[in-house]
């Protein structure tokens, strides 16, 4: 079992989608169960999204999202893509790609504290 909280859906899409990815996952007999968390992110480049949680197959989740990508024609943020390096820091590092459909568009590097309890922040983001 896997989960991640950097993911996202367009904003105004967000209820609709995670009732989508719920009854899709169910029907398939996959575990997945999504959920919004009330947070929202701003990008430069992308517009703002809805983040939310998952837990389950991070390949179900993957596939999923693109595909509610496709359905809804909305941009998503895939995230749970970690640095290759292994060195402590005081931040927390996460790597998203923000697609539509299967053509990714951009990435955003996402960090957040490893000692307070807060929010992912948007680090960094680059157009594709």
């Amino acid at each position: 079992m896997g989960n991640s909280e950097t993911f996202g859906i367009e904003k105004g899409y967000g209820k609709e989608v995670i009732t989508w990815l719920n009854e899709k996952s169910k029907s398939q007999g996959k575990k997945l169960e999504a959920r919004l968390y009330s947070y929202e992110i701003s990008t430069e480049n992308f517009g703002d999204f809805e983040m939310f949680s998952w837990m389950g197959n991070v390949q179900i989740a993957r596939k999923l999202i693109i595909k509610a990508s496709k359905r809804f024609k909305i941009k998503i943020i895939e995230g749970g893509y970690k640095p290759k390096e292994k060195i402590f820091r005081m931040k927390k590092l996460d790597f998203a790609k923000v697609k539509k459909g299967d053509k990714t568009i951009g990435q955003l590097e996402f960090t957040v504290s490893r000692f307070r309890n807060e929010q992912w922040e948007i680090q960094n983001e680059e157009r594709h």
